[in-house]
């Protein structure tokens, strides 16, 4: 995966989604950039949060810290797949 490639990225966000939380493709293929995350997902409880994240370091091949992970990178979909944008460009 080209780690700059925005696309790839986002299509990463969402297989990681799907996989994580047992969402249907149709469902995560409809997410777009203000889709509310977390708070209004049932799928997406504090429990679904650490495997989420552990599932993007290692489908992106990067780290991310404690420290990095609040409300807001979790609060829609397009903040998430920012997020890994940030973290993919590193």
């Amino acid at each position: 995966m080209l780690p700059d490639d925005h696309n790839e990225v986002d299509a990463t966000v969402r297989a990681v989604l799907k996989d994580v939380l047992g969402l249907s493709q149709e469902r995560v293929d409809a997410f777009r950039s203000e889709t509310p995350l977390f708070g209004a997902l049932p799928e997406l409880d504090s429990m679904a949060v650490a495997g989420l994240l552990t599932e993007l370091e290692e489908r992106l091949g990067v780290l991310i810290e404690d420290d990095e992970v609040d409300g807001e990178m979790l609060e829609t979909f397009g903040a998430l797949v920012r997020f890994a944008d940030a973290k993919a460009l590193i």
